[in-house]
């Protein structure tokens, strides 16, 4: 895989979402030191990488890694989808079958613990370093909230990306979950029909880094009391194994915006099959001719559907693939035939280049329709948006005529925070998108892009009520005696869900983001800039749905305890010190794997992405004077090589030894070594012991004593897909490859983690991502999920007998000799001396990503992507 290629991705894959100031400081001296404020995460770094992708992307070709940006979603940003799908594409009911098979095993003892069912506080002004957002304007935050819903009665719902449906009963805050019953915890759209029912369809269709398939679409009667269950999903499995974008409703049906075309069912009888009422290209769905196709994820992908007011059988699709396709466009019926609308829409485009992904909104007296249109031409060639604009059909019809109202640079001249060449309003416009209208005033609109933006009449002005943030502005401040200087709170960036409703006679505007649930009154006041002075963060502690991709456990020395630190989805780095009752976020972006001193909390080297390493030795507490006095600065850049040339996963793997927590293992095209701990101060201390070749990448890594394991792939989606492992000492000597064959013991899929056992360096587990062949279809898929080797990874036995099918992320060996192995879906076990697994407690059906232990080695964590991090007592597990 080519360098510009996977520079490429960094942008347009991976939810970006950045999360440092734009402030002038004198640089840093200091070797290792970043001299740019706030770490890796500047509008400048995003910028450059945005610029290197204009150019390489056609706006037609699918599949295919040559530069273009269609193969994106099978390869998951690196990490998510290429990890589960490859070597070839999953059949629906996969996860369902699963989550069958897992609830149905036998539990152990105890009970999981959730630990960060608390405040986090983005903004916490005990941590102002160098590589912290603290200070930003974000406040409290949670996950990434992917739809929203709302009554007049107070409820509001939110859809997270990967933990569920919460309910309040108070117009925000004091949420419960609802949906911890279904197999399925990602959300793609939520929607209030005109009896009240609540509607679910699952399967995030951002087509970011992290999103996972759905299960369906569910219904739940009385939404004020009641909760999810299986029992109630519409139809059959038709839109299992899919993403769902929209649900709409019209004529008696319930319309739905899905990866797989666009489908339609009765709002009245809800059994029977959904019925395809269109998809571009059927060839390539389930059951066609071209299913198994490479390119098939992307050829019937639909976004949004609109309804005429005033004549429910006329409907428009807008259908498409983000980075492009000559399927591309709006359709309507003609005589009872889908059509391509070729002409007549007004500004808004017909042409297939420019039109991708779109959302729709409609004003409540049917007056008006507005749209905002993502282009894939202008994904393709302009670096500093994707934004075509945003239209207005003063007719009231879909059909137009379309008149255009915003473009991205009035956005950005109307008191944005994304005024950068390179990052300007609507640059990740394929990836944030809402639209609402008032229902009080058809002229009264909100958008969302990566900001809120604000129109009071019908689109003539607009005002950027909810900013990226405030380190741009006059009124920040790195004051840690206040929360942003003398700015407000805004919201978090990157902008998914909306939603008005109203609580006690008032009216809110609710809006989901990559930081959670925020609302002000929808005729909120702004101050002279036109920033909402109003928004309120609903990220309370009582909804949990962070996304840690690790966890890290540190004996507190200050304050007792441990301290707790893990990285997060576009959330930084969360620290739990042992007194807290609010967590901190020491380091700010997307943060990726994470390492903790066991005998000191405080020293903590944490991931951003593509291997850019910081470390700090103090938790990275700090008052912000490094912004004067770059001396005082306590995180540091200590990336390897790789990262410079972004030749490592997104969410790379890094470790330390078993036996030496001073020596660390990195791992990207190479395999680094460092031997100074956590006293590293640059990124010149480390040393490649291996080199994989040019296009692979490591996939996991773990030692003992000098020995690694180091697993890769390359290319790692699903075309021509080759994983392997190579075994070697961290002096750099004795490196092998291992002879994994393609219908070898070990399956040809996504090799994820390794368990050593600290008694013996030649023991080692390997755990196995995606499906077996009985769901995936590719060369060598095989079967089996957990493999044990004893001859130091020379041969492999199969042990997951009796295990679910379903996707293994990592594993740990703890103290007593069991194995337990964390999966897509909660976490399995293997007693001492024991070969059946066990269920481990009850958590919902979400992802966990890595397990920890306690110093002490009494206590389990799980880093759960979408619900925080949960604890459990070793002892209990029997």
């Amino acid at each position: 895989m080519s360098v510009p290629t996977r520079r490429r991705r960094w942008f347009t894959v991976c939810a970006l979402t950045a999360s440092a100031a734009l402030v002038a400081i004198p640089p840093s001296t200091a070797s290792g030191r970043s001299p740019s404020p706030f770490g890796v995460r500047v509008l400048g770094h995003l910028a450059k990488e945005r610029e290197q992708s204009v150019g390489v992307m056609s706006p037609h070709e699918a599949g295919g890694d040559g530069g273009n940006e269609a193969d994106e979603i099978a390869e998951g940003a690196d990490q998510y989808a290429e990890a589960r799908t490859s070597p070839g594409v999953v059949a629906p009911g996969a996860y369902g079958a699963a989550w069958n098979d897992l609830t149905n095993l036998p539990g152990t003892g105890g009970s999981w613990h959730n630990i960060t069912d608390l405040p986090y506080n983005s903004d916490d002004p005990r941590y102002r370093d160098l590589d912290s957002n603290s200070s930003g304007g974000s406040g409290d935050v949670t996950g990434r909230m992917a739809a929203l819903a709302a009554d007049d009665d107070g409820y509001v719902y939110a859809g997270s990306a990967g933990g569920g449906v919460w309910r309040s009963r108070s117009g925000g805050g004091h949420w419960q979950p609802i949906s911890d019953r279904l197999p399925a915890q990602s959300t793609g759209a939520l929607a209030l029909d005109g009896a009240g029912r609540l509607w679910l369809g699952t399967g995030e269709a951002t087509t970011n880094a992290d999103a996972y398939l759905g299960s369906g679409v569910y219904v739940l009667d009385h939404p004020h009391h009641g909760t999810f269950s299986p029992r109630r999903r519409v139809g059959g499995d038709e839109l299992e194994s899919t993403t769902i974008h929209e649900l709409r409703f019209a004529g008696g049906k319930v319309w739905a915006a899905t990866g797989k075309g666009v489908w339609s069912h009765s709002t009245r009888q809800l059994s029977g099959p959904w019925k395809l009422e269109f998809a571009p290209n059927p060839e390539y769905l389930p059951g066609g001719s071209k299913a198994d196709d490479p390119s098939a994820p992307y050829k019937n992908i639909a976004n949004d559907i609109a309804v005429d007011p005033k004549d429910p059988s006329k409907v428009v699709l807008a259908v498409g693939w983000r980075s492009g396709d000559t399927y591309n466009g709006f359709y309507t019926q003609v005589r009872g035939t889908w059509t391509r609308i070729t002409s007549g829409l007004g500004d808004l485009p017909a042409d297939a280049d420019n039109v991708g992904n779109v959302t729709f909104a409609r004003s409540a007296d049917g007056s008006r329709y507005y749209a905002i249109d993502q282009s894939p031409q202008q994904l393709s060639t302009n670096p500093d948006s994707g934004l075509e604009g945003i239209y207005v059909s003063k007719s009231g019809s879909p059909t137009g005529p379309w008149t255009k109202i915003a473009d991205y640079k009035g956005l950005a001249a109307d008191n944005s925070a994304l005024t950068t060449a390179g990052y300007m309003p609507g640059v990740q416009a394929w990836y944030n998108q809402f639209l609402a209208v008032d229902p009080a005033d058809p002229q009264h609109v909100y958008a969302g892009l990566e900001e809120v933006y604000e129109t009071k009449d019908g689109g003539t002005t607009w005002s950027t009520v909810g900013p990226y943030w405030n380190f741009p502005f006059s009124c920040w401040s790195i004051d840690p005696a206040k929360q942003t200087g003398d700015c407000h709170q805004t919201t978090h960036s990157d902008q998914h869900g909306v939603a008005i409703g109203s609580y006690h006679g008032a009216s809110y505007v609710y809006v989901g983001n990559d930081g959670g649930v925020y609302k002000r009154p929808v005729n909120g006041t702004q101050d002279t800039s036109g920033h909402a002075t109003d928004w309120t963060s609903l990220n309370d502690g009582t909804i949990d749905t962070l996304q840690y991709y690790s966890v890290g456990i540190g004996k507190d020395l200050e304050h007792g305890g441990v301290s707790v630190t893990g990285g997060l989805q576009d959330n930084g780095q969360s620290v739990l010190r042992g007194n807290d009752t609010v967590m901190g976020s020491n380091f700010g972006g997307d943060g990726g794997d994470t390492l903790t001193d066991p005998a000191n909390g405080c020293d903590i080297a944490q991931e951003y992405v593509y291997l850019a390493v910081q470390v700090t030795q103090n938790c990275a507490v700090n008052n912000g004077s490094w912004a004067t006095d770059p001396s005082k600065a306590t995180s540091y850049s200590v990336a390897p090589p790789d990262n410079a040339t972004s030749e490592a996963r997104f969410i790379a793997p890094l470790t330390t030894d078993l036996k030496s927590g001073s020596t660390w293992i990195a791992g990207g095209r190479h395999i680094w070594v460092q031997t100074h701990g956590y006293a590293i101060r640059s990124g010149s201390e480390w040393t490649s012991v291996h080199d994989f070749g040019a296009g692979r990448v490591a996939t996991a890594v773990a030692a003992s004593g000098g020995k690694i394991y180091a697993a890769w792939c390359g290319p790692c989606n699903n075309q021509g897909f080759a994983r392997g492992i190579a075994v070697g000492n961290a002096d750099g000597t004795g490196w092998h490859d291992i002879n994994l064959p393609v219908d070898g013991t070990v399956p040809n899929r996504y090799l994820s983690g390794f368990a050593v056992d600290p008694a013996n360096a030649d023991h080692v587990f390997l755990t196995v991502s995606g499906f077996s062949r009985n769901w995936t279809e590719g060369p060598g898929a095989g079967v089996g999920h957990v493999f044990e080797s004893t001859d130091g990874g020379t041969t492999w036995k199969d042990v997951s007998a009796g295990l679910p099918d379903v996707p293994a992320d990592s594993a740990l060996l703890t103290a007593g000799g069991g194995l337990a192995v964390a999966t897509d879906l909660g976490v399995v076990y293997r007693a001492p001396g024991r070969t059946d697994w066990q269920r481990i407690g009850t958590l919902p059906a979400v992802a966990v990503l890595q397990l920890k232990a306690s110093p002490d080695g009494s206590t389990l964590y799980a880093a759960t992507h979408g619900r925080g991090i949960y604890t459990v007592k070793v002892r209990d597990l029997r």
